[in-house]
């Protein structure tokens, strides 16, 4: 992150200066996250719970006191890399057709381009 610093007063400076400072004493009392990770770990095991019983799989996979959290794998989508029927067909050259998803095409861009409609183009079902 970078702040341009070269269109601020004098005034602007010394408030995102003050700002800043405030900032960082706020960091500076906070406990570092695998501390309290720790203690929560060790809080659930004391009440006889495990950290996805209490926040859900998709925080925090259980783990024992001190180790880093690990991530849930994410998942991937049934429909990725699936092929769509094509929707639209150039009738000067019947090969080339589009499914309707993503970019148009260039052949049917320049149609669109003349004033043609894209209806004009749709395949018959």
């Amino acid at each position: 992150m970078s702040i341009n610093l070269d269109g601020l007063s004098a005034k602007e400076l010394q408030a995102l200066i003050a700002k800043a400072s405030q900032r960082k004493k706020t960091l500076a009392k906070r406990k570092p996250i695998a501390a309290v990770r720790k203690k929560l770990v060790s809080l659930a095991k004391a009440e006889g719970y495990t950290v996805d019983e209490l926040f859900g799989t998709g925080r925090m996979v259980r783990e024992k006191a001190g180790v880093a959290a690990k991530k849930a794998p994410a998942r991937k989508s049934a429909a990725k890399g699936a092929k769509v029927p094509p929707k639209y067909r150039n009738p000067a050259d019947p090969t080339q057709t589009w499914a309707g998803r993503g970019m148009p095409p260039k052949w049917l861009a320049a149609e669109l381009a003349r004033g043609r409609k894209l209806e004009d183009f749709a395949i018959a079902k």
